[in-house]
């Protein structure tokens, strides 16, 4: 069993900034791949971003590459997401996922239901 928290969402202006954070309990020996998933009312959820164990690796949605950047410190169990630049369409739920399976990789990592667990969310809402 995996627990995933996020916190650190909230209401900015737009070219506003957050750093949401996800921190991992339980078998997270088991932790692996991790990735950051978002959901917009009335829409499907999305990939935002993912890192490989090591860090080596990184993932993200064209919609954020160059305003986000997703990282992890293994050694507190935590991955990070930096939004910068934030827009009115980075509104929705943020959720952290993370699987362990230890040879995720290639179009599972931006696949929502390839992933083992996940966080309960954390609201971000950009305004105009």
């Amino acid at each position: 069993q995996v627990q995933l928290v996020e916190s650190g969402g909230g209401l900015v202006q737009t070219e506003g900034s957050l750093r949401l954070s996800c921190a991992a309990s339980g078998r997270t020996s088991s932790t692996y791949t991790m990735a950051w998933f978002r959901q917009a009312p009335g829409k499907e959820r999305e990939f935002v971003a993912a890192i490989s164990v090591s860090g080596g690796n990184t993932y993200y949605a064209d919609s954020v590459k160059g305003r986000f950047t997703i990282s992890r410190d293994n050694a507190k169990n935590t991955v990070y997401l930096q939004m910068n630049s934030l827009k009115p369409e980075d509104t929705a739920d943020y959720y952290c996922a993370t699987t362990s399976n230890p040879w995720f990789f290639g179009s599972a990592v931006r696949s929502a239901n390839r992933y083992d667990y996940w966080g309960q969310g954390t609201q971000v809402t950009v305004s105009s």
